[in-house]
């Protein structure tokens, strides 16, 4: 049997799971009578955990409180929590990586040895590649957040990406990170359309705009959908290319960012592409070392032939 310290503190981590549990569970699971569970209960509501009683069967759920208590970390969350914090502290999001860093120190202050070896080890061995992506503000992500939990719509000044300037009044769906930039999905009010907006060009009004019913989304696969519109909607040409070779391993060549891929049959996929050059989309395609052709546009099927003849030219 568990000592009583001991005992609270596996209670604290079941309970942590954010799942009912019955007295009977935690007792068969902590090896003590559904007397002792309710006395540890007890104790840990004495130490100012919020644990709530579930109504119907005798159970327990452990609430939020007004203070944010210590949390049990198996040696995986607490690595994983370390490297993202570590992530955080030079990412895209402005505004949190002094706190980042400061809560990372807390973390590796009583991180056993073990499990400092790992963090470190990661970090070391890994190099960032930054971009010139421009970090976005904490604040601002978590109004639109707020915004789109809540129903109410954002007014904000927008710059497109030729520069231009214009005041957008939006109903805010969902926040989308690409990893290397945030983009907010929503609905134009004045142009009556779905919309993704780059979080980094745009400055928020206040107050919000009147709450809003919430529209059914612009596609079932949100993470498509902006996929699509990252990839192929901003851009000049739009290429539609066969692949000779699955979906999967179309896929695998590329981000997300770069193009969607639609599965044809086992052994070819439609990749939906697009670039402010022609020149942008042959090279590209063609490093994939996959063999292809070329739905649309025409003048994209011309580019291949100049280009092909160019290079074979050059062969000689």
């Amino acid at each position: 049997m568990l000592e009583t310290s001991a005992r609270l503190l596996r209670l604290l981590s079941l309970l942590q799971t954010h799942r009912d549990w019955s007295g009977a569970e935690l007792a068969e699971r902590l090896g003590v009578t559904t007397r002792t569970v309710r006395r540890d209960v007890d104790r840990l509501r004495e130490l100012g955990y919020p644990v709530h009683a579930t109504p119907g069967a005798p159970g327990y759920r452990l609430g939020a409180g007004s203070d944010l208590p210590p949390l049990l970390l198996d040696d995986d969350e607490a690595v994983a929590v370390a490297v993202g914090l570590r992530t955080a502290a030079g990412g895209t999001v402005a505004g949190i990586e002094e706190t980042s860093v400061r809560a990372l120190a807390k973390l590796e202050r009583v991180l056993p040895a073990r499990l400092r070896q790992r963090v470190h080890a990661l970090q070391s061995m890994t190099v960032p590649l930054t971009g010139a992506a421009a970090p976005v503000d904490a604040a601002v992500l978590t109004a639109i957040a707020a915004a789109c939990r809540d129903h109410e719509g954002l007014r904000f000044d927008y710059r497109s990406h030729d520069g231009r300037d214009s005041l957008r009044s939006a109903e805010p769906h969902r926040l989308v990170n690409s990893g290397r930039r945030w983009y907010l999905v929503g609905w134009d009010v004045d142009r009556r359309g779905w919309r993704t907006y780059r979080v980094d060009r745009l400055r928020l009004r206040t107050p919000n705009g009147p709450r809003f019913v919430p529209r059914d989304p612009p596609d079932d696969d949100l993470a498509a959908y902006m996929s699509r519109a990252i990839s192929s909607a901003p851009y000049r040409y739009r290429a539609r290319v066969v692949m000779h070779a699955p979906a999967e391993v179309v896929t695998g060549h590329m981000p997300p960012t770069m193009g969607t891929v639609e599965p044809l049959d086992e052994r070819t996929c439609l990749l939906l592409c697009g670039a402010n050059t022609l020149d942008e989309i042959v090279v590209w395609i063609a490093l994939m070392d996959i063999g292809f052709e070329v739905r649309d546009p025409p003048e994209l099927v011309e580019r291949v032939g100049v280009l092909a003849d160019r290079l074979r030219a050059a062969s000689r």
